[in-house]
């Protein structure tokens, strides 16, 4: 029973983590310009 507690601790430190990486990236601006690198692919780069 001992383990179940330390396996939900780990899984809710992780789970913490996780949104928290999300939220920084969200503030970071990652999210900010999603049509623009989706347009970019159909755009041929220009001849040197």
């Amino acid at each position: 029973m001992a383990i179940l507690v330390f396996l939900i601790g780990i899984s809710l430190v992780f789970g913490a983590g996780g949104l928290g990486l999300f939220l920084w990236a969200l503030r970071s601006g990652q999210y900010d310009d999603l049509d623009g690198a989706a347009m970019r692919v159909l755009f041929d780069d220009p001849d040197p």
